[in-house]
Order: C-alpha cells, then structure tokens, then sequence
C-alpha cells in the first residue's frame, strides 16, 4: 500500500510534467486547479484506487486536497505560479523538470528549495519588500537585492517568479535585461517587457532597461523603512495604543508613547538615527525589540504628521481624533508619557463603540497587541465619517483576510496549510475538520473562526450536534410560553442558526461562522430539512418549514460561513451521505499526517520538555490497526505529560479508556499491548 507522501509525490511529479507541456503562448491561459487534477488521475489511472485505500469515499476531495497542498513548493521554486485558482507554467519549471527524472527526486529538489526559503524567510519578505517599493518606471539588480538581503539570486528570481508579487518584473539582471536565471520564455520575455515599457523603464533598444533609472539596493532598503506607501504625503490614521492613560489623555489632550529612556531626538529624525539611539538607550533589549521600538518611535516622531487621525481604545470604548501638532519629549508621572503630541478629541464624553461602529478591518489591523502604534491608513475614509467629515461612501464586500505567520505559528500549524484553509472558504463557505479524537479539530475551528470574523465574538456561533437535536433546536420552532392569565400559546422561537443569519443579513459585509461540533452525531436531514438545498444553491430562495420568510422566500446569505468538525471514532468518513460531501470541503486532521503529524513535536520543543511523549504518542499509534482510531497529540500537549505521574494519569484515565472501547469485545488485553511499560 503506498503511503500518503508516496502519492502526493507521484500526483506533483505527473502534475508538474503535465503543464511543462502545456503551450500558454497558445492557450492564452493557465490550467484551472480542477482541470489539472483531473488530468493527472487520467494521465495516471492507478492513483484513483491507492487514494481510496487511503481515503475511502472521500479520495477525490482528499488527493485534490492533497495536490494543492504539495503544489506550494512548486510556487516557491518559481516553477509555477497561481493566479484566479489557475495554474501557469514557468521557463523555469521547464528548464528545472529536466534534470527531475522521478517522483523522488522531484520531491528532493522541492523539499530542498522549501527548506531554504523556511530558514531565510524573514530575508525573503525583506527582498520582497525592496521590490515592493520600487517606484513605477525605476528598477534594480535582483543581484544587489539578493546580496542586500544575504541570499542566493537564483532562489530569490525563483520566488518572484512564483509568487508574483508586487514589482517583481522590478528587478533585474546587473544589464537591466531579464535574470538569466528565470529561463525566460518568449512569451514570459514579451509580458516582462511589456510591463516595464508601460512603465517607462524599459527601452527597445537591446531589449534592457535604461541604466539611468536603476536604484541601488542600500537606497531601497532605506525606502523599505521610510516610505509607508503611496499615501505618506497625505492624512494618514493611526492607533495608538494609551496603556491605561486614556483619562490623562483626554483631560490634557494628547496621544504619547512611554519613552522614559529614549534621548530627545528631533522631529522627522531618520530611521537610522533613532536605531541608534534604541541600541544605546534600550541596550539590555533583545534584536526585536529593538526593530519594535525603532518602528515606533519613527512612526511618532517623523512619519505622523498635524492633521492625522488617531484613535485609542479603553475595552470597548473608542476615542477618535485629530493630530494638532509636532512630538516633543516632556516630563510624566512615572514617564510613562514623556513622548507626547497634541491631540484634539472628538467628542470625549460620548465614545463610539468598538464593536458596532468601527469598520470590520479594524479589529484584524490591530490584533497584535506587542505594537503600541498601527498603521491605520487603509481605514481613513471611514474614520473621517466617523469624525464627521464628509468622505465617499463605500460599499464593503466580505473579506475573508490571509493568515498571518503568527496565527499559524500559534496553531502549531504552516501558514501555507492554514491558508488553504481559507482559499477553500473562499471558494465555497462550507468545510469539515475530520479525524481521530484528540487531533484539535474544535479547537482549530474556533482559532480559525475567530480569525476569519477579525476576532468579532458576536460574529461565531457555535453548536453541537447530537441525536436528540432538531430543526426546531438548530434553525427555528414553536415553544410553548405562559401568558401573564395563565394560558399557554406557542411562539416561533429562533434558533442559533436563524439568529446568526439575521445578523449576517444586516451586515453583508461582515462574515459570519457558524461551527457544528461533532456535526455527524446528528440526524443531517432532520437539523436541516430545506436548509439543505442552501448550502449548495445560496442565492435561491426556498420556503421556510414554519413560513417565517413572509411569502418572500428565503436565502442563505454569502458571508455565512460553516465549518463543522467529526469524529471519526463515532463514525467513519465513509458513512457520510453524499449529498453531504458535496455540499462540504473535507480537510483531514489525523495523527499521521501534515500538519498534525509533528503538531506535539513542536509544542514540546516550544516549552522545553522532554520529547518522550512524542515518541511514546507514535509507538501507541503504530499498534493500532484502525486508522481512524490512532490518538492525537492534544491529549499530551499539556505540562502535566511532561512528569513521569502526570503522563501515568493521562494514559491511565484518557487514553486506555478510548482503547478499551475500541476493542471491547474482542479479548485484546489493551494495557499489555498499549500500556507505557509495554510502549517504552
């Protein structure tokens, strides 16, 4: 039986061979992700039944899934990129294909370029941040920026390549001609051109750049610093954060940071002058704060400007307000604010409310809550109004945001895999975590929930199937209600999801998540009824059970969102009805596989505890036959496992009594087969 790698290796090694003959000169286009997919199991016939050993019924989904996943190397290396959910083939995939003969050294060679881009991550954002700012009609060596940046041109030219993103046609080759390392194709070559001539960069002659309008590599890391964005010579908004002096803030009308040991430094100070300063003045400070502190006291100090907004929080109350002055370093009780400006507060006495009055991007632009100063400049329209200044009224779309490396990180989890995640809701707002018990299904619905929503609680809503529960209890139903003279008559109550969809509703650019925990412990047909029907065709409308829509009909709107877990011990994947798995994405979480394969690992080493658990967790689930009843980590990443009594008492009282059930009946003696003595 070939493993789960062996065939996401074979499936990459076909797919990738698969788009280096595909001529997009001709096509005019990429390879859409489903078409490709599809492709690879005709080009490869035998894979359809290696992923049903593996995944039952829900092979397809699984090994689409599973493509996608295993495609994020090939980004990286540059030998495809994605766009519009299509896939696009490079000259240097083309070029780099040759020299991969086999599922396994193609791996090789992937695993090879993602393990280099994992330990020079921070030096890649950096490189792309330099390509970033390029101004429209300048460019740069991609040699500079790679020097710059302490990293190897080719894998540098390999990642714009792949990932395309802003002003990566910007750099190139010492000449001002394409890097020789992009194995450019003719029509690649006619696009960078096209591109930079538009722009006023490139010239006919030779087919280069004009030398004249090359900038230099130390030049642009400055701008990398300096120049925030297109809208730094404008108003710009701010938060920032008052650290408990909201009240001193009113009353004086001012913002301040505490900079109790930071030098009297000038307005519009350089960012490199107030590096300095940081070093010397904070020196028992590690690295990163030092850039922290850097980053905000050059916000303060050089890039805030009179007439700026700022806004400040006290739990749920917002301040909003107007920069009427330059900073300057003043004596504070405690010093907590020593490094102050003026401020003019619009209506102090009557704060708005965080929840219901800021715009939904607010609360994801400042989650981070180690920054005393964010950038809030996307958000400036709607601020203005909220002082009351006239602004453009815009109409907002859902937005369902990237993650970001620290909620993966935090998740135990890659981004890339998280990020999949979300490019699925995107797709079709309907998924289901499923695997063994202890694997962190619920948990990672509500991390994800909550990051999709832009930390909104109002916006989640959970429920729990069971056997018991019904349409009435999940949607909407009559109860009985006593009246004030002692009769009883029936009211139509609303159900979680009836009420979450009514708040979805009046706020269509908000998402909304619903999460079903333990979602196939229910009757599905009997919770939803009709509701069904809308899970699949959401704009069209259908008859409530009870007639609640008025004659109008009813619609389930688009930025609700439904992300279920299951157990697979209660119930295999494979009993799931179909209409069920067309409706839903299904994405795995299982001990033996990515990302929760070394999810104990991590959190292990994170903590500094003995890895003992992690091994004894995979020699446990090596003897169970079953695979959908193999342990996950979760039960262990608690300190507790970290102690020879505390990891007793967890296998005592957890773990063996999973396995007892599991077996009961079958005369296994389950503590001489799974018990730690037998383990160790």
């Amino acid at each position: 039986m070939f493993s789960r790698s062996e065939l996401r290796s074979e499936m990459l090694f076909t797919a990738a061979h698969l788009l280096s003959e595909f001529h997009s000169d001709a096509a005019g286009a990429g390879v859409p992700y489903r078409e490709l997919h599809d492709r690879v199991l005709e080009t490869n016939p035998e894979l359809k039944g290696h992923w049903q050993e593996i995944a039952g019924d829900a092979w397809y989904d699984t090994s689409y899934l599973e493509l996608q996943f295993a495609s994020i190397g090939l980004v990286k290396a540059g030998w495809v990129h994605k766009t519009q959910r299509k896939w696009f083939p490079t000259g240097l995939g083309r070029s780099a294909l040759a020299a991969c003969t086999d599922p396994a050294s193609l791996s090789a060679e992937l695993d090879r370029i993602y393990a280099y881009w994992e330990r020079h991550k921070e030096n890649f954002q950096t490189a792309m941040a330099m390509a970033e700012v390029l101004p429209e009609g300048r460019w740069a060596s991609v040699t500079d920026v790679a020097s710059e940046t302490g990293l190897a041109t080719a894998a540098l030219v390999g990642l714009l390549l792949g990932s395309r993103s802003e002003g990566w046609h910007r750099l190139l080759s010492d000449d001002g001609t394409l890097p020789r390392e992009a194995h450019a194709t003719e029509s690649e070559r006619a696009l960078w051109l096209r591109m930079l001539e538009e722009e006023g960069a490139a010239t006919l002659i030779g087919g280069g750049a004009d030398a004249h309008h090359r900038m230099g590599a130390a030049e642009l890391r400055l701008l990398v610093v300096t120049v925030p964005g297109p809208d730094d010579r404008n108003r710009r908004a701010w938060l920032v954060r008052s650290s408990g002096l909201t009240g001193l803030w009113l009353d004086e009308g001012v913002c301040s940071l505490p900079a109790e040991r930071l030098r009297d430094l000038p307005p519009g100070a350089p960012p490199e002058q107030i590096a300095a300063a940081v070093r010397d003045d904070y020196a028992e400070k590690g690295a990163q704060d030092h850039d922290r502190l850097t980053a905000q006291f050059h916000a303060f100090l050089s890039r805030m400007k009179e007439r700026d907004i700022v806004v400040t929080n006290e739990g749920s109350r917002i301040y909003i307000g107007e920069i009427q002055g330059g900073p300057s370093f003043v004596s504070s009780v405690g010093e907590r604010a020593n490094l102050q400006r003026p401020v003019r507060w619009h209506r102090p006495d009557r704060p708005l409310d965080y929840y219901e009055d800021l715009p939904d991007e607010f609360s994801a632009l400042v989650s981070n809550p180690d920054v005393d100063i964010v950038d809030l400049t996307s958000l400036r329209a709607e601020l203005e109004k909220l002082l009351g200044e006239p602004v453009d009224v815009v109409e907002h779309e859902m937005v369902l945001h990237d993650v970001k490396d620290a909620l993966a990180k935090e998740l135990l989890v890659e981004r890339e895999w998280l990020q999949e995640c979300v490019e699925l809701l995107r797709e079709r707002p309907q998924l289901i975590f499923y695997g063994p018990p202890g694997t962190g299904k619920t948990y990672l619905a509500r991390k994800l929930a909550k990051h999709l929503v832009g930390g909104r609680p109002e916006c989640v809503q959970l429920v729990q199937f069971h056997p018991a529960y019904a349409y009435e209890d999940f949607f909407e139903g009559y109860r009985p209600k006593k009246a004030d003279d002692g009769t009883v008559s029936f009211d139509l109550v609303r159900g979680p999801f009836r009420r979450l969809v009514s708040a979805a509703l009046s706020h269509p650019g908000r998402p909304y998540v619903l999460i079903i925990d333990e979602i196939n412990r229910g009757n599905l047909a009997k919770i939803f009824g009709e509701l069904y029907f809308l899970l699949e065709y959401r704009k069209e409308p259908i008859n409530l059970l009870y007639g609640s829509e008025d004659g109008e009909g009813f619609t389930l709107p688009p930025n609700v969102i439904v992300i279920g877990t299951m157990n697979t011990a209660d119930r295999s994947i494979a009993l799931v009805d179909a209409a069920m798995r067309r409706r839903f994405w299904f994405v795995e979480l299982h001990p033996d596989a990515a990302p929760t394969r070394d999810m104990l690992a991590k959190w292990l080493a994170d903590n500094g505890l003995s890895d003992e658990p992690a091994r004894l967790l995979a020699e446990l689930n090596s003897r169970i036959e079953d695979r959908d009843y193999r342990i996950g980590p979760s039960y262990l990443m608690r300190e507790s496992a970290a102690t020879e009594a505390g990891l007793a008492r967890i296998w005592r009282t957890q773990i063996l009594p999973l396995l007892e059930e599991h077996h009961y009946g079958d005369g296994i003696d389950v503590q001489a087969r799974y018990g730690l003595d037998a383990l160790r």
